[in-house]
C-alpha cells in the first residue's frame, strides 16, 4: 500500500494520459472503451466505488505533498481535457463559448436593407418637374418626397421634313429648358428659361400657400389658366408641338399663354377635388407696338371618379377692361384607364375677325415591354372653324409612336397631315424628335 501512495504523482499523470488519448481510441466499440476505463480507474481510483467518492478526499497519508507548478499543471491539463459540468436545470447559456483568436475574427452582423432605396421609376409615368410646365405636378406628391431645392431641365432635338417645303430635311432644337425651383412648407418659387427661344425668359413667379393647401396665391410670370392643351406639360404631351388650335388662338391672337400676372386659386379635395383658379394678366402689344389694357382669366375644374375622370371650364378676355374684341370660352374633358389616355376639348369666341369654333381630340395607350421601356402609340384630330367677315377652316390628323425609358427619355416619330389657316392645299410633315430631361 505504501508503494501505491509513494507514486500518487505518476498514477495521475497516467490518468491524464488515459484521458488525452481518448480521440485516438474513438473508433473502438463503445461497449469495450466503457469496460477498459473501468477496469482501468478501479484501481486507481483512490477510494471511489460506483461513483460516490470516500470522505477523505484529500490525499493519502505520508505522500509527499505536490509542487504548486507541477499542481497547477496537472489541473490545467484536466480542464482541457475533460468538458465542463452542466448542472440539472442549467441552461446552455450557462457555456461559456470559447473566446476568438485572431485567426478566427468575431463575425460582424449581416447589414439591414435601406428600407428608403429610391424606386424605379416606371416606363410611361410622366409626371413635369416644373410648376410653371404643369401647376398641379406637386399636389400629390407626400410633403416629404418633395424637394427643397429642385434643378431641371429637358432638351429637345426634332428633325422634319414638309411636303409643303418640298421634303427639304430641317433640324431644330424646338427646346432647351433650365430652371430651379424651390418648395417649402408654405412658398413655392421657381424660375426656367428656354436658351432655344428668342423669348429666354419663361417662369418666374412666387406661389403662396395655407397650410392645408386650400388657397394659393400666384404672382409673377406663368400661364394663363386658360384651354387644357395649353396648361398640360410638354413633356406630358404625348405629341410633338401643341396642335393646330393652340398655335393659333395662343400664338397668333395671343389668347393665354405666359403672362405677368397676378392669380388666386382655391382647391377643395372632399368636393370633387374642386379647383378654381382666376387673375388677372398684363396685355399684350398692338400692331403699333403699344401695350393694351389687362387681361382676365379663370378655370373650373372637378374630379367626379377621383383620377380617372376630370372636368373642366376654362376663359379668356383680352382688353376686358377696354373694348374686349378678343375673348373665348372653353371646355375640356380627359379620361385615363389605366394605360388609356383619352383628352377632348371644345373651344368658341371671337376674333378681331369675327367668332370662331375649334374642337380638339387626342388618344394615346400606353403599353409597357419591360421593366424601363415603353411603346406609346398616338392619334389624334383637330378642326378650326372662322365666320364672318374672314371665313376660313382648318384640320390636322396626326398619328405616331413614341419610345419611353423610364420618365427621363423619349424618342417620337410623327406623321401629321394638316390644312393650316393661309394654306391652299393640306400637306404632310413627317417628323422624328429626341428628348431628354433631368
Amino acid at each position: 500500500m505504501g508503494g501505491w501512495r509513494l507514486d500518487d504523482l505518476g498514477r495521475r499523470g497516467l490518468l491524464v494520459a488515459v484521458l488525452l488519448s481518448g480521440p485516438a481510441l474513438a473508433g473502438a466499440p463503445a461497449s469495450a472503451s466503457n469496460a477498459g476505463l473501468e477496469a482501468a480507474e478501479d484501481p486507481l481510483s483512490g477510494g471511489v466505488v460506483d461513483g460516490v467518492e470516500a470522505p477523505e478526499s484529500g490525499p493519502p497519508e505520508g505522500s509527499e505533498p505536490l509542487e504548486p507548478s507541477q499542481s497547477s499543471l496537472t489541473e490545467g491539463a484536466l480542464a482541457q481535457a475533460l468538458p465542463p459540468r452542466i448542472q440539472p436545470g442549467d441552461t446552455g447559456d450557462a457555456v461559456s463559448p470559447v473566446p476568438p483568436t485572431s485567426a478566427q475574427p468575431t463575425p460582424e452582423p449581416a447589414q439591414q436593407a435601406d428600407p428608403k432605396k429610391k424606386k424605379k421609376s416606371k416606363p410611361g409615368a410622366q409626371q413635369e418637374d416644373s410648376l410653371g410646365e404643369d401647376s398641379t405636378a406637386l399636389d400629390d406628391t407626400p410633403q416629404e418626397e418633395v424637394q427643397t431645392v429642385r434643378v431641371f431641365g429637358r432638351v429637345y432635338a426634332r428633325a422634319s421634313a414638309d411636303e409643303r417645303a418640298k421634303y427639304q430635311r430641317a433640324l431644330s432644337i424646338p427646346s432647351a429648358r433650365v430652371g430651379v425651383g424651390t418648395s417649402l412648407s408654405n412658398l413655392e418659387a421657381e424660375v426656367s428659361a428656354d436658351l432655344a427661344d428668342s423669348s429666354i425668359l419663361k417662369d418666374a413667379f412666387v406661389r403662396l400657400a395655407d397650410d392645408s393647401k386650400r388657397f394659393r396665391l400666384y404672382g409673377g410670370q406663368f400661364k394663363a389658366p386658360f384651354l387644357q392643351r395649353r396648361l398640360e406639360g410638354s413633356w406630358s404631351l404625348p405629341i410633338q408641338g401643341r396642335g393646330l388650335v393652340e398655335d393659333y388662338l395662343g400664338d397668333v391672337h395671343e389668347l393665354g399663354g405666359r403672362r405677368m400676372g397676378l392669380m388666386g386659386e382655391v382647391r377643395l379635395k372632399s368636393l370633387w377635388d374642386v379647383r378654381v383658379s382666376a387673375g388677372v394678366f398684363q396685355g399684350s402689344k398692338d400692331d403699333l407696338g403699344v401695350r393694351t389694357k389687362e387681361d382676365l382669366a379663370g378655370r373650373v375644374s372637378v374630379r367626379p371618379f377621383k383620377k380617372m375622370l376630370t372636368l373642366g371650364v376654362s376663359t379668356y378676355v383680352a382688353e376686358a377692361l377696354d373694348r374686349a374684341r378678343r375673348h373665348a370660352v372653353a371646355a375640356d374633358a380627359e379620361l385615363k384607364l389605366g394605360g388609356l389616355n383619352v383628352t377632348g376639348e371644345v373651344v368658341t369666341g371671337r376674333l378681331p375677325m369675327g367668332p370662331f369654333t375649334a374642337q380638339l381630340l387626342l388618344a394615346s395607350w400606353t403599353v409597357p415591354v419591360t421593366t424601363e421601356w415603353a411603346l406609346q402609340p398616338v392619334v389624334g384630330a383637330e378642326g378650326l372653324q372662322l365666320r364672318g367677315d374672314v371665313e376660313g377652316r382648318g384640320h390636322s390628323l396626326v398619328g405616331g409612336l413614341n419610345l419611353l425609358l423610364g420618365s427621363r427619355f423619349r424618342g417620337q416619330f410623327q406623321v401629321e397631315r394638316a390644312l393650316r389657316p393661309g394654306d391652299e392645299a393640306p400637306g404632310l410633315e413627317y417628323s422624328l424628335q429626341l428628348a431628354t430631361r433631368f
